[in-house]
Order: C-alpha cells, then sequence, then structure tokens
C-alpha cells in the first residue's frame, strides 16, 4: 500500500509569518494537530505542532535540574498567562521546527512508518517536489485496520 491511499488533502499549511495566535486559531478550527510551514513558493521549510504550545522539559545548563520551557522561557509557578500573552504576537518561525522529516506519495506505508517510529513522530507530511500535498497522522493509520470502504473512514 502507498502514502497516497491513506493520506489527508488537501493539507493546510501556514507561512513562517503567521502569528502564534493566528496559527492557533487554525489548529482549533480545523481540528488538526500540526500546520506545514511554506515559504513564498508553496515550499515546505518547517512544521508547528501542538505540542509546541505546551512546552518541553529542559535541563538547566550545568545542572541534573530540569523545567519546563514554553516559547523559549522557563515557566515559573505563576505567570504562565504572561507568557501564552506575549508569545501570541510572535511568528510560527520563532517556534516551528525547521528540519522535516516527510514522505512522498509513491513511497510504502511501511516506509513511512518506519519513520514515524524511528523518529518518534505523530504525523509526517506527504510533498511532491519539496510541496505538501497531503499529511499522514498516527490517526490515518486505523484506516489500515478498520472494516469497510476506506473512502468512508477518509476525513
Amino acid at each position: 500500500m502507498k502514502v497516497k491511499e491513506i493520506m489527508v488533502q488537501p493539507v493546510i499549511v501556514t507561512s513562517e509569518n503567521t502569528t502564534l495566535e493566528e496559527a492557533a486559531q487554525m489548529l482549533l478550527q480545523h481540528c488538526i494537530g500540526c500546520l506545514p510551514v511554506v515559504d513564498a513558493e508553496g515550499k515546505l521549510v518547517g512544521i508547528i505542532t501542538e505540542s509546541d504550545f505546551t512546552g518541553r522539559d529542559c535541563g538547566f545548563p550545568f545542572s541534573v535540574y530540569r523545567a519546563p520551557k514554553l516559547f523559549g522561557e522557563w515557566v515559573p509557578e505563576e505567570g504562565i498567562e504572561r507568557i501564552y500573552q506575549a508569545a501570541r504576537k510572535r511568528t510560527v518561525k520563532s517556534i516551528m521546527t525547521p528540519c522535516v522529516v516527510t514522505a512522498t506519495e509513491e513511497e510504502s506505508v511501511a516506509t513511512l512508518i518506519e519513520g514515524m517510529v524511528h523518529h518518534e513522530l505523530r504525523r509526517i507530511p506527504v510533498v511532491r517536489q519539496g510541496k505538501p500535498v497531503g499529511i499522514v497522522t498516527r490517526h490515518d493509520l486505523l484506516k489500515l485496520i478498520a472494516k469497510g470502504d476506506l473512502a468512508l473512514v477518509r476525513r
């Protein structure tokens, strides 16, 4: 089976200059977990995911202590609202992941799954000549086991 048989299309994309507030609105409006980021020519230059909005566990330099970091700032006990409010006007470019693992439409689903497992990814954009044409998420892999016509389970 090929990636094109399970990918969701069209893929919703955004630009590097989109604000984080606009990106969050897009994710919520479309009930999706990521936005591939494209340049002016429509070529994939990064990806932003819902996990980018929740922070990451980071170690303090020269210490064994770890704490959450959100939009590049350490998350304090108080003041999380300030961090989110300040981030609204930041651009997608400031937090996107620039090196994106991708697949092609003609790639096998087995190869795509290997990539998801190896890189611990929940979603992989599908590209044609560097431009996003679809996306495959872990949710889309359910199509491989669901009974019935695949057309009925497409989003």
